[in-house]
């Protein structure tokens, strides 16, 4: 305990975190993979957007370029890759993502370009995570 200037005690000890005190629970397996030149965090049981994949809805599409994989017995990091992993996606829409206006203007000179850009999308749902043929979750 210090004694401040205003008469009230502070403690300096840091509190306890309930992150780092508990141990990893399974639900908290993640893997991070490369897909469409970009790295992407995958929790299973979540979806998200990527580039527009060849495929058809309700398909399933296997990554293999898994970077990381963390699950309740630790970490794996890849060189470039995790060997035997791969991450399970099921395919669920194609989308367009929002629209961005493209504006280019040079003063001055009365040259002005509109243009607009919607750029084409996949949802997908992450299915399951594997490392070696079994599920992280």
């Amino acid at each position: 305990m210090v004694a401040t200037s205003t008469g009230v005690t502070a403690s300096l000890a840091a509190p306890a975190c309930p992150m780092t005190d508990s141990a990893p629970t399974p639900g908290n397996a993640y893997a991070i993979v490369e897909a469409s030149g970009q790295q992407f965090w995958l929790q299973p049981n979540r979806y998200l957007d990527l580039d527009r994949l060849d495929a058809d809805v309700d398909s399933t599409v296997t990554l293999d370029t898994v970077l990381l994989v963390k699950d309740a017995s630790g970490t794996t990091l890849g060189r470039p890759y995790v060997e035997q992993a791969k991450v399970q996606l099921k395919v669920l829409a194609h989308r367009r993502g929002p629209k961005i206006i493209v504006y280019k203007m040079q003063p001055k000179k009365k040259t002005r370009r509109k243009n607009g850009h919607r750029q084409e999308l996949t949802r997908v749902m992450v299915q399951s995570i594997t490392v070696a043929g079994k599920p992280l979750a």
